[in-house]
Formats: C-alpha cells, sequence, structure tokens
C-alpha cells in the first residue's frame, strides 16, 4: 500500500476513536483513470452485468445465497462486497452504495461479538475480514447504520475488523503448524484455509490494525516449508505431497508479495512455476478459485506475464458469463460470479490489496 493511503487510513482510525463520526476520504478514482490508461470496453461490459446480478439477487439481510459446500455465509458476502469495492464507484455516494452498506452490516452482524469469529469456517472469516479492511477507510459510517438500532449489534468496521484479527492470531498461537485450518481450534493447517486467512491479516495491516509481525512471520514460515524447489506447493503436511496445483501455487507466491518477501527463494520458484502454466483455469472444476488467486499473484509478481494472461482470461470470461450478468460454479453463482469479477479487477486496480 501506498504511503499517502496508508497515512490516510491512520488518520481515519484515529478520528474514529475521538468523536461518533468517521471522516470518509475523498471520492475514489480509478487507478487506471489516475495513470491515463483506460479499462477496456470488454471488462467494463463483463464487470457491469455482474454487478447488476449481485445487486439484484442480495437478500433483504444483506447476504447472497450459496449453493454446495461453503456457498453462502460471510465468505460469500465479503467476496461479493469486494466485487463492488473493486469498480471504482464511491462507496458512499455511487451507483452501488446500498448494496455496499448491506453487505457491511450483514458482515458485522454474522461476527461473534465476543470472539470475533465469523463463523462458518475459517475460510469465511478470512474473506470476511479481508472484505472489512478493504472497506475500513472507505466506507462512511456516520450513515451505515440507522437511528435507534441496538448499540451492541452496531459496532465500526474498524472495532469488527480488530476483533476479526484477534481470532485469526488467537487461532495461529493455538495451531501447531503455526498456520490455520477449518476451525479456529484446529492444530493442523493447511495452504487454502492458511492463504486466505493471512492475506487477511495483510491487508488489515495495510489498513492500519495492529498484526504482530511474529504472526505474519510464522505463516510465512509455513509457506516456506510447503513451497518444494520446483515451485509446486503441498496442500496439508503429508495429504496431497507438492503435487502440481495452479491455485496452491499461486496463493504461496501471492502472499510471499504482499508481505514483502520477495527474496526468498520459495517465492522466485513459486511465481517461476506459476508463470509457465499453461492450464485454462476457467475450465477447471474450481476455475474461478483459481483465477482469482493467479490474477492477483501474476500482477504482484510479473506484471507482463499477468497482462498476456488477462488477455486470455477476459475471452474466456466473456464467453461463460449467462445472459443475466452471473456466472456458474462449484459453490453457487453468488460465489462464482464475485470471484470471476474479482480476476479482472487488477485491471480497475482500486482495492488497495490490488496496489504494487
Amino acid at each position: 500500500m501506498n504511503p499517502i493511503a496508508s497515512s490516510l487510513r491512520i488518520l481515519v482510525a484515529v478520528a474514529s476513536t475521538l468523536s461518533c463520526a468517521i471522516a470518509y476520504s475523498q471520492p475514489p478514482r480509478r487507478e487506471s483513470e489516475i495513470q491515463g490508461q483506460a479499462v477496456s470496453r470488454e471488462v467494463r461490459e463483463i464487470y457491469e452485468r455482474g454487478l447488476s446480478w449481485l445487486e439484484n439477487n442480495q437478500d433483504d439481510s444483506g447476504t447472497w445465497k450459496g449453493t454446495g459446500g461453503d456457498g453462502g455465509g460471510a465468505g460469500g458476502t465479503g467476496l461479493a462486497l469486494m466485487a463492488f469495492l473493486a469498480s471504482g464507484e464511491d462507496p458512499n455516494f455511487g451507483r452501488y452504495t446500498g448494496p455496499v452498506k448491506r453487505a457491511v452490516q450483514a458482515l458485522i452482524r454474522e461476527q461473534n461479538g465476543t470472539t470475533g469469529y465469523f463463523g462458518g469456517s475459517m475460510y469465511h472469516h478470512g474473506f470476511a475480514t479481508l472484505a472489512l479492511a478493504e472497506a475500513y477507510g472507505a466506507v462512511d459510517e456516520r450513515t451505515l447504520w440507522p437511528e435507534g438500532i441496538d448499540a451492541k449489534r452496531t459496532r465500526s468496521i474498524g472495532q469488527a475488523l480488530e476483533l476479526a484479527v484477534r481470532t485469526s492470531v488467537t487461532s495461529q498461537n493455538k495451531n501447531r503448524e503455526g498456520a490455520w485450518r477449518y476451525s479456529p481450534d484446529g492444530t493442523d493447517a493447511d495452504t487454502s484455509v492458511a492463504g486466505a486467512v493471512l492475506m487477511s491479516l495483510l491487508a488489515a495491516r495495510n489498513a492500519g490494525i495492529e498484526v504482530p509481525d511474529k504472526n505474519i512471520d510464522l505463516a510465512i514460515k509455513y509457506f516456506i516449508e510447503k513451497t518444494a524447489d520446483n515451485g509446486n506447493v503441498a496442500y496439508s503436511g503429508g495429504m496431497g505431497g507438492m503435487g502440481n496445483s495452479t491455485a496452491r501455487t499461486a496463493i504461496a507466491t501471492l502472499v510471499y508479495s504482499i508481505a514483502g518477501r520477495k527474496d526468498l527463494k520459495q517465492f522466485k520458484s513459486a511465481a517461476s512455476c506459476l508463470k509457465t502454466s499453461d492450464v485454462n483455469e476457467t475450465a477447471d472444476h474450481y476455475g474461478e478459485y483459481t483465477s482469482y488467486y493467479k490474477a492477483q499473484a501474476l500482477f504482484q509478481s510479473d506484471i507482463a506475464a499477468w497482462e498476456k494472461w488477462n488477455k486470455n482470461l477476459i475471452n474466456d470470461l466473456k464467453k461463460k458469463q449467462r445472459s443475466d450478468g452471473h456466472f456458474d460454479g462449484n459453490y453457487g453463482p453468488s460465489v462464482a460470479t464475485s470471484m470471476s469479477l474479482l480476476s479482472l479487477a487488477l485491471n480497475f486496480r482500486f482495492l488497495p490489496i490490488y496496489e504494487r
């Protein structure tokens, strides 16, 4: 995150402790507009159709229904919220103010006010925490909650984010591998869940929330141990071995990049492996999940490789998008649509976690 944006977020956090009102930043601009680089019409049309579907299919509670596995819940809400935030529309006065506000409210209601856990699994917790970190300092909280609502259910985004971080840190401190598994009380770990939680901690740290360095270092150590010399990344201990998985290699490349550890030989091997992968992610069983991570990992590790891959992604998503704007996937249309849009969001480069 750039120093100016970081300073603004820290000032917002300080202001929230001094008064009931939280000042919001200036209306956002797309990074592409700042740099004078136009986002293609194809990308904008795919994205706008997808957001329109998400807007029309959001429940009154602010959530989205999912089908199969972990399709719904806080994680799905968090992914959809990030898709709206990544569009570049002003979250406070823009076209999607309503869906953004309802999604933030839903996440805070879903969170356990005592433990900070979002429930469902640490997957849900990771994606929900990541979404709050991206909303923190961008969403104006003065109008977030209607007057007269029970104060116990109206935590600020900063308070909810701090609680969520505490849950993640406490869970990791109890884990014998120094990472995360499905349950916050899990003693083993896997690189998929660990990637979701670690990315949320890195985003929270970028937003000005205190995250102990030792916990970041411990999680990176876990990924180092799971990264082979050829760049393949193991799943969990002996399960899955070091077999090829584009998603796991992308996750490792991404966390090394965002944590500022591009000096590691494991980053270089994973990034090289990812760049040479010719897997068609959108045809894979978990295609949207793989594309979500690969887009970010290539963007952070090799911008030229991302630009080449991104062109193919755009063409593939044009073919896969349904006439009403949604995408189909293993965990239902809401998650598939959100992740597919987020894989395109690097074209806008608006979310703080998408900065290089």
